[in-house]
């Protein structure tokens, strides 16, 4: 049921600036794309997939998902990226990851979404144990006109964003490893030996 209802769409539309301006999606992170990683992980869990990117679009393609870019040129947050995949999904519930979590749990949509309809929440964000984890949350898609709203205002700010509708936050076992975010070269080469089982 929750596969049913539930849309994602992988952020990869980023500038990737602590990693010398590369389309994150497409470092390789032990032995394939991250952005191969993160798909692997979110297919079984939902029905459809987008992924939004503002660049390498026909290496994206490969994939066989659809992919849609912001409709404004430029790179502006994950916000943005967010604004595209509520715009584009025809499903109640969007769940977003960014391409560069190559570790994501396998429990991540069902998780989010029960904890959404059990809070009666518009928003289900994973915390890792010691921080939120913003872009890795689960959105109703009644928020678009909000969401439009903001940016329109020139505001990017994810956390006061979500601050603005009923938001709950869904704690993941060993969040820190399974949330990993590889930013920069050194995180990348940190991570590259396999993960504890």
């Amino acid at each position: 049921m929750t596969k049913q209802r539930v849309t994602a769409v992988v952020l990869a539309g980023g500038q990737g600036q602590r990693m010398g301006g590369q389309d994150k999606g497409w470092i390789i992170f032990r032995e394939k794309p991250m952005v191969q990683h993160v798909l692997e992980q979110i297919e079984p869990q939902v029905d459809h997939i987008i992924i939004n990117a503002n660049r390498s679009f026909e290496r994206y393609q490969t994939f066989g998902h659809p992919v849609i870019e912001d409709g404004v040129e430029g790179f502006h947050g994950p916000l943005m990226g967010m604004l595209t995949g509520l715009k584009h999904t025809v499903s109640d519930w969007v769940l977003f990851v960014p391409c560069d979590t190559p570790a994501l749990p396998d429990n991540l949509a069902e998780k989010l979404f029960h904890a959404a309809k059990e809070n009666g929440a518009d928003i289900a964000v994973a915390h890792d144990g010691e921080r939120l984890q913003p872009v890795i949350a689960l959105l109703h898609k009644s928020l678009l006109p909000s969401l439009e709203i903001w940016l329109e205002e020139g505001k990017r700010k994810i956390d006061r964003w979500f601050m603005q509708h009923k938001m709950v936050v869904v704690p993941f076992e060993h969040g820190q490893e399974v949330f990993m975010n590889l930013n920069t070269p050194t995180e990348l080469k940190q991570y590259e030996s396999p993960l504890c089982a």
